[in-house]
């Protein structure tokens, strides 16, 4: 029986997401590249891997223990890669970096970059996910460290905290609620809403809407949290987005802005892993900096 590396990350990507389609998106590969492959190591181990059904796929017993196994190989690989790049001349490691949407544009910008600037031979493969998402690829071994919201339940990892995102509604000042410092999701839920054209934020904020029994009346979207500022300045329709961001655009656009009440708008976000002592030597020295550098204010 002999699987190589692609295929390995590819069948754990795919276990953690629950879907073919999902599990080849996050390894990189094609579906039709991804379903040929899966359907290969089926026919080369003589075993069912996967129970595919109308929801999306689940690991059989043996694609169970397949999944244990390649956690542990991908594991041993990535340390052996990471204690390797501290010794070897220019030799690179890669650490593989999970965030929300908050903490990659708000919060880990500048400690990263200077941890990447004093670290010229290692390389991180930064990527966007829902806390949820990332819980489940770091416990899976699909990542090394992530960052996640309280929100969340944190299935046990390690976690060390990281920042405090607060939520604002951000609107033109002459809308009828600009005077308000502090607003309830509940009062602007059925407003006109601009949103981020993708992201975990947004996702996270019209599953809020769908909790309360309404479908967000999302105007237009953008790609940046400047362009959701200068929208709402314009009065096409309310934004949630985070504190740090609308302060920032305040100093130079006409908004208002108030903090949003409900428990949910104030995550607290932490850097997560399996367990520091099994991280790759990069990896274990990139969230120690992230857990002494965070903003907690």
């Amino acid at each position: 029986m002999r699987f190589d590396l692609t295929d390995l990350r590819l069948f754990l990507a795919v276990v953690e997401a629950g879907s073919i389609t999902h599990g080849a998106t996050a390894a990189n590969l094609s579906l039709a590249a991804a379903s040929e492959r899966l359907r290969d190591m089926e026919a080369v181990g003589g075993v069912s891997l996967l129970d595919r059904g109308r929801r999306g796929v689940t690991p059989t017993r043996a694609g169970e223990a397949l999944a244990h196994h390649a956690r542990l190989i991908l594991g041993q690989i990535a340390r052996m890669q990471g204690d390797l790049g501290e010794h070897a001349l220019g030799l690179r490691a890669t650490v593989r970096l999970l965030a929300n949407t908050a903490a990659m544009t708000e919060f880990l910008p500048d400690p990263l970059g200077v941890w990447l600037a004093a670290h010229p031979r290692i390389d991180v493969d930064l990527r966007e996910r829902q806390s949820s998402e990332i819980v489940k690829a770091i416990a899976g071994g699909l990542a090394d460290i992530g960052i996640i919201s309280d929100a969340v339940d944190s299935g046990g990892l390690t976690l060390r905290p990281f920042a405090i995102d607060r939520l604002v509604v951000v609107m033109a000042r002459a809308h009828p609620l600009a005077g308000t410092k502090r607003i309830a999701f509940a009062d602007i839920v059925d407003q006109a809403h601009v949103g981020l054209a993708a992201g975990a934020l947004q996702d996270h904020v019209e599953q809020q809407a769908e909790n309360v029994g309404h479908k967000l009346k999302v105007r237009a979207r953008v790609r940046t949290f400047d362009g959701l500022c200068r929208m709402a300045a314009h009065g096409v329709g309310v934004a949630v987005m985070p504190e740090t961001a609308a302060r920032r655009s305040s100093r130079s656009m006409s908004i208002a802005i108030a903090r949003l009440t409900d428990d949910w708008a104030t995550r607290r976000l932490s850097v997560c892993c399996r367990s520091e002592p099994e991280l790759p030597a990069p990896a274990r020295d990139l969230m120690a900096h992230l857990a002494e550098t965070g903003v907690r204010g």
